[in-house]
């Protein structure tokens, strides 16, 4: 029999009820696709009912801000997935050779549009970008998810970040884009994330956000943004496996 659809409605409530199980499962056994077990784990005391249904009702808040980022990982599955295609094709020795492509021309255009200094920064931040790009390709096909998420993902956000970066350092109309919403970025970062035991005020303190100080920023992004888009095609795998559509 053909298999339906479940519309746009039904998906969301499927993915939505597959997060909340995957919740329940890291304390309670036999949660997660239960129609693939021998049955759902189920309270029997009064005790183990208080905590299970409590530890349900806690599993709401993670849900509901987990889900958009759920639907990052959607994304980045679907956009990782023809990149991944792409390597298969061309093979490793292919992404590096794209992206010296891409990356040397930016590097060609700085030569002689802009300075020497500004050609030697931007095609030393190509050679990195492209190694980088390397990296990721090898470490995805080589390597399991571990190695995907805490090698590839961050070497891709390196391939991508650096030389836009570096190239806005000398191009006004570049930097005027890149460096405002990166100060804006870093603002949020060190009010949030990490104003815990005195790490933004030691940053404040001891770094100033201009000239290579962005660079270094996006340097140090790209390593946790990498582990987080990561770690989101791994809970996409997981709630909504490829072989579900």
């Amino acid at each position: 029999m053909e298999r339906r659809s479940p519309g746009l409605l039904g998906a969301i409530r499927i993915d939505v009820l597959r997060l909340h199980e995957t919740w329940m499962e890291l304390l309670f056994p036999r949660q997660l696709d239960a129609s693939h077990v021998l049955g759902k784990w189920k309270p029997e005391t009064a005790p183990q009912k208080v905590g299970y249904y409590l530890w349900a009702a806690l599993g709401l808040l993670p849900v509901l801000v987990g889900y958009p980022l759920l639907l990052v990982g959607f994304a980045t599955r679907h956009y990782a997935g023809r990149l991944d295609s792409a390597v298969t094709r061309i093979g490793v020795l292919g992404v590096v050779g794209v992206a010296t492509l891409v990356w040397g021309a930016l590097t060609v255009v700085t030569r002689f549009q802009l300075s020497t200094e500004a050609f030697l920064a931007v095609g030393a931040a190509s050679v990195v970008a492209v190694a980088a790009a390397g990296f990721a390709a090898l470490f995805a096909k080589v390597g399991g998810r571990i190695t995907s998420v805490l090698l590839a993902y961050p070497a891709a956000m390196t391939a991508l970040f650096l030389p836009p970066v570096v190239a806005a350092l000398f191009t006004p109309s570049l930097g005027n884009v890149i460096f405002p919403n990166s100060t804006e970025l870093a603002i949020w970062i060190l009010d949030t994330l990490l104003a815990v035991g005195g790490i933004n005020e030691w940053l404040r303190a001891n770094f100033t956000l201009e000239g290579t100080g962005y660079v270094l920023m996006w340097l140090a992004l790209s390593v946790p943004a990498g582990w987080l888009l990561g770690l989101l095609v791994a809970l996409a795998d997981l709630i909504r496996p490829q072989s579900d559509g």
